[in-house]
């Protein structure tokens, strides 16, 4: 059923940050670099910035989209001390089935989103999160995908049990 108010709900897509190679371990495993910790701060001061602090996260239970969702905490928390205080912390969820997700697997996941919710954070990995941009906003997307610590802002004001289409109105390539 479609919203009859018509909220405006904003969803952030953000691919993980720079992770180490892959070594003789679990790729599940593969902790950040100096780097990719340093670019999830940058991340989060950029969504404080934008007033796009999330009220759910739905971040890939891999070692590095937790890790750069923590970076991405720190540097929200950092840049609102400077602005003034913080909203409530947002309600986060690691679910392990983000992680070498399809795109059709990352909608599904949305759609599971508490309906309340205007602004949520998803943090996943290539290729299944540029293809959910691309299949949300087909015209608009980058054709070479994310990178790493990008972000993409789309919106839409369809309740999230419906999402199946949102316009790209930012992005942003995170670097510290």
């Amino acid at each position: 059923m479609t919203d009859v108010g018509g909220t405006e709900r904003t969803l952030v897509l953000l691919r993980h940050a720079k992770a180490e190679a892959p070594g003789s371990g679990p790729d599940v495993q593969r902790p950040l670099t100096a780097r990719g910790h340093a670019d999830s701060a940058a991340a989060g001061a950029w969504l404080a910035r934008h007033g796009l602090l999330p009220d759910v996260v739905l971040c890939s239970a891999a070692r590095r989209t937790r890790q750069t969702w923590h970076g991405v905490q720190l540097g929200m928390t950092g840049a609102a001390d400077e602005a003034g205080p913080a909203g409530p912390a947002p309600q986060v969820r690691y679910e392990p089935g983000a992680y070498e997700a399809r795109p059709a697997d990352l909608l599904a996941l949305m759609r599971s989103t508490p309906a309340e919710a205007t602004t949520v954070l998803l943090v996943a990995h290539n290729p299944g999160i540029s293809l959910l941009s691309a299949l949300l906003d087909p015209e608009r997307a980058d054709q070479e995908g994310l990178r790493t610590t990008d972000l993409v802002v789309h919106r839409t004001r369809l309740p999230w049990a419906e999402l199946h289409r949102a316009d790209i109105v930012a992005r942003h390539t995170a670097r510290a």
